[in-house]
């Protein structure tokens, strides 16, 4: 049995399970987007225990790592789903990295990018994409 996942329609997804949601606000001319992980990959990783984010500041280009996340069982590399300036990381998640797993889509978001390469985004897939994904 299939559980139900949860697939924001608005959000665009990666293979290496990370979203990123266009905000509507723009620096430098750039769309900004926040980026994070699904709730698919959360419940795969099971408790979240630390983030960590050291790329704030950095210009880093799509499937470049931007952080890791450590759960109770493993460790894994977050990647930046496009190319783009890391403005901020969510700073909640230093003293409750659970929002993660409570929240991805909302609390539990990761970072915000300005993003450099509008194109990239396109090439993501849609909800329904990675769902499809997901379920194989």
């Amino acid at each position: 049995m299939m559980s139900i996942m949860n697939t924001p329609q608005d959000l665009k997804y990666t293979k290496d399970h990370e979203w990123l949601k266009i905000t509507g606000e723009e620096k430098d001319g750039k769309k900004v987007a926040l980026v994070g992980i699904t709730d698919f990959a959360q419940k795969e990783l099971g408790d979240i225990v630390f983030l960590e984010i050291e790329t704030v500041g950095g210009e880093l280009n799509q499937g470049d790592i931007f952080g890791s996340v450590e759960a109770v069982k493993t460790v894994s590399d977050l990647f930046m789903p496009v190319s783009g300036l890391v403005l901020e990381k969510n700073a909640a998640l230093d003293d409750q990295p659970e929002l993660v797993n409570t929240d991805p889509y909302g609390e539990g978001w990761m970072i915000k990018v300005a993003v450099s390469n509008e194109a990239e985004i396109d090439g993501l897939m849609s909800a329904g994409e990675y769902a499809a994904e997901v379920s194989q």
